[in-house]
């Protein structure tokens, strides 16, 4: 029969090897935790764009806020107020809900569901936005006291819709997307990007070119004439904010990483931690002057 010694002799060798193995794990886990990064399990957000409206946060998906920045930023070129912004906004959401679509009732194409065969030009025509902006907006101020009519008459004055009444139930989310989209919030619209995206987006160079070409077919002035006097300002909005936010909403079309107005910079980013936000220039040497600079 083992005596009472061997017994316990064997107990603290046993006791000693537990001892000495758990301080290998605690070793190994602390070596672990100070020489590899952590894994990032948080899902990432899908890509799109959001609105800071008088109201709270709007998000869109891209293509919606692209689109929404052109039909707004078109209204500058005819010098309309933003009331105008308003009704079309209001006619886009019930009959596109801001896609360009190649399809509709009949004939209908596009952002305005715009008919060939009413005169609204050719099917190509009218998928491009800007040319569809344009029409909507002429036909717009031939209607009689259209400033002064509610928002759904506007509309349907223009369009002539079987459900002209169905625009009324957009007016008051087109009337603060217009406020954000004509530049009067400031910096109140952003954008962020799938990872891939944005590597790709990160490794090309932006069209800084082609993107300002394509404002001042959009806005009706060249980007380089800003800044604006303001005793020569429109009466649409706020000019450089709003060609600011047009360029964040086409910065995945454009390549752009940076767009920069007055103090504000905002950065294409895949939206985690908030680094999708604009953020105050604290050297104020940084400043634009009144000039949008795209990066």
């Amino acid at each position: 029969m083992p005596s009472k010694r061997r017994k316990f002799s064997a107990f603290a060798k046993i006791l000693l090897i537990l001892t000495f193995v758990c301080g290998l794990f605690v070793a190994g886990g602390y070596y672990v935790l100070t020489t590899f990064e952590p894994l990032d399990t948080r899902e990432r957000p899908d890509p799109g764009c959001r609105l800071a409206l008088t109201d709270g946060r709007y998000e869109m998906e891209i293509a919606q806020a692209v689109n929404a920045g052109t039909v707004g930023g078109v209204a500058f070129s005819r010098d309309l107020p933003e009331h105008a912004v308003t009704v079309a906004y209001a006619t886009v959401w019930q009959e596109s809900t801001f896609y360009n679509v190649d399809y509709g009732d009949r004939d209908s194409l596009g952002l305005f569901q715009q008919r060939p065969s009413q005169e609204w030009g050719e099917p190509e025509e009218i998928l491009d936005p800007v040319f569809a902006s344009r029409a909507f907006y002429d036909r717009l101020v031939e209607v009689d006291n259209w400033e002064d009519r509610p928002v759904y008459e506007a509309a349907q004055a223009v369009q002539r819709s079987a459900e002209g009444f169905a625009y009324d139930q957009h007016e008051g989310l087109s009337a603060r997307m217009a406020e954000v989209f004509t530049g009067r919030s400031g910096p109140a619209v952003t954008c962020w990007f799938e990872e891939e995206t944005l590597d790709s987006m990160r490794a090309g160079d932006a069209d800084v070119a082609g993107a300002q070409e394509e404002m001042a077919r959009v806005f009706g002035t060249d980007p380089a004439q800003l800044p604006v006097d303001p005793d020569q300002a429109g009466q649409t909005g706020d000019l450089g904010w709003a060609m600011a936010l047009w360029a964040v909403v086409h910065a995945e079309e454009y390549g752009i990483t940076s767009v920069t107005y007055e103090d504000q910079r905002w950065e294409a980013s895949d939206g985690m931690d908030r680094d999708e936000a604009w953020a105050e220039l604290e050297d104020e040497g940084d400043h634009t002057g009144g000039r949008v600079v795209l990066r």
